[in-house]
């Protein structure tokens, strides 16, 4: 059985190599992008991408936009994102909803929330 792949979209190389070993211990395939413009790239070109965790703040093209970007195209409407931020505003968190996001984890995050979060998201 293949591994489920996840991208995770993150300008903080920290924050991807944490995000990346969480879930890579609990069984996940990373991939990584680091804005919305490389991560909105990737979900075109790699159609095994089963999920997407993203930062809102980043240069070129920020999360918001990028799930705008990714919900916008066809086939991508099930596809799970959640966001993984800093910021907590609600106006933030209920554009990121009515884009597509199906959650909203704030920095820092527990490793073991994220996990479970993920295999809720991407269970068959």
């Amino acid at each position: 059985m293949s591994k489920t792949r996840v991208l995770v979209v993150d300008d903080s190389s920290a924050v991807r190599q944490q995000v990346s070993m969480a879930l890579g211990q609990a069984g996940f395939d990373i991939v990584e992008a680091v804005d919305g413009v490389e991560g909105s790239e990737a979900v075109q070109t790699d159609r095994t991408i089963s999920m997407i965790i993203c930062d809102v703040n980043m240069p070129r093209m920020n999360g918001l936009e990028m799930v705008e970007k990714v919900k916008s195209e066809p086939g991508n409407a099930d596809l799970p994102i959640i966001m993984l931020t800093t910021e907590g505003q609600p106006s933030m968190v209920k554009r990121a909803k009515a884009a597509g996001a199906k959650g909203w984890i704030i920095k820092p995050f527990k490793a073991d929330v994220l996990v479970a979060t993920v295999q809720k998201l991407t269970a068959k």
